[in-house]
């Protein structure tokens, strides 16, 4: 149901004696005003004689795409982890409210946390700040931080057209040594929100009119999903429409780097609606420069060194939509 979200939905009719179809848009993501947005508390929901009422949920088009579980910050035992549990009672119960689910979020009041479908408890992250230029104050209660920063209309509809991933991993069972393909629904935390949309409005500009073609450097520390940062920034870039169907190449300085980040980019190729090449060697990489537009292209470095007994290096295209 993402991709009908995204991509639009083909509407069969017949004319003529003929089989044709409407494409129609669900979501207006090009016009934020064009979409209808509604919060309603105390939805009633019932489903194989279950009744619930989720606390608030966030309909755009009249689609429940957002499901917000609060507890009441009194309570003792009124924990986010209570809300957490809260949803998963939900998916377990009413599942038809999650076939359209892009965001759940929890909170106790002031705690606030957001995270996919798919999501462990320690998946859900706060939303930091409320213009991605610097964060809040600590003090400041999270709810109020990701009700403006990641629950505006812009930011939202944003979020749920760029970045999120579908990621199949195999799982092993430890009991019983079967193994499984499980699919994952990953949702790009606030720095990768924010940090990608700098890097893509940097690269347009670097590789437009009067560029310097020079982009820009994020600076990453371990652990903060530097891999799916640069598939959400593929995938905006891949779309943007002045950069005219792009090619995109990923440089590593090894081999491992390269096989790693390639499988990370295979795995999203949903987001980039293309499938992604690794460069066997300098040859291959020549070749694979020389198309006219679009293609991922996973290299080393070291395959763009001089053929050997030549000085200089060739010119290995003229384009400037290149990355």
């Amino acid at each position: 149901s993402d991709l009908y979200l995204i991509e639009k939905v083909k509407v069969p009719y017949q004319k003529d004696g003929y089989e044709r179809s409407y494409e129609v848009a669900i979501v207006a993501f090009d016009n934020v005003a064009n979409n209808e947005f509604l919060t309603v508390n105390q939805y009633t929901i019932i489903e194989n004689g279950q009744n619930k009422r989720p606390d608030v949920l966030l309909f755009v088009n009249g689609i429940p795409l957002v499901v917000i579980e609060l507890k009441n910050a009194t309570g003792e035992h009124a924990t986010v982890r209570k809300a957490y549990e809260q949803i998963q009672t939900y998916k377990a119960t009413i599942p038809s409210l999650f076939t359209y689910n892009t965001v759940c979020v929890i909170s106790d009041g002031h705690e606030c946390k957001a995270g996919s479908l798919s999501a462990g408890f320690t998946r859900y992250m706060a939303w930091k700040s409320m213009d991605g230029v610097k964060d809040v104050s600590r003090f400041k209660p999270q709810l109020e931080v990701l009700l403006k920063g990641m629950l505006n209309q812009a930011t939202l509809l944003d979020l749920i057209r760029n970045f999120i991933v579908f990621e199949k991993t195999k799982k092993e069972d430890a009991k019983t040594g079967l193994t499984q393909i499980v699919t994952e629904k990953k949702l790009a935390a606030y720095h990768q929100y924010y940090a990608v949309n700098k890097a893509v409005e940097s690269s347009i500009k670097a590789s437009g009119a009067g560029g310097t073609k020079k982009g820009g450097v994020v600076w990453h520390t371990q652990g903060s999903g530097k891999s799916l940062s640069m598939v959400f920034y593929a995938g905006k870039l891949i779309t943007a429409p002045e950069m005219e169907n792009p090619t995109l190449v990923v440089l590593t300085d090894r081999n491992d780097l390269d096989d790693q980040l390639f499988g990370t980019f295979a795995a999203s190729r949903q987001l980039l609606r293309q499938e992604p090449v690794q460069a066997e060697s300098r040859e291959h990489l020549k070749e694979l420069l020389q198309v006219a537009s679009g293609g991922i292209i996973f290299t080393t470095i070291q395959k763009f060194l001089p053929e050997s007994g030549k000085a200089s290096f060739d010119q290995l295209s003229g384009r400037k939509n290149i990355l």
